[in-house]
């Protein structure tokens, strides 16, 4: 049964100073700021990652088609 293990395992992230748990107060406790903490490392880095691969890309944008040409200086030539 992986949801019996699951609730004992949550059960032990109890504060070991609580005396008695009120079931109508929640708080995200130590478990929720580990989590919270985990998913901003893990944004932070996927940013990092976005930002060198999209350095890396060269991009040349094509000429609007509704501006008209300017001729080749003649040393192009």
């Amino acid at each position: 049964m992986p949801d019996m293990s699951a609730h004992l395992a949550l059960t032990q992230l109890v504060p070991f100073a609580a005396k008695e748990l009120d079931k109508n107060k929640v708080t995200p406790g130590v478990l929720g700021f580990v989590v919270f903490a985990v998913l901003a490392l893990a944004v932070w880095l996927l940013m990092k990652s976005m930002n060198r691969h999209m350095g890396k890309i060269s991009f040349e944008e094509t000429p609007d088609p509704t501006t008209p040409e300017t001729p080749a200086s003649p040393a192009a030539k």
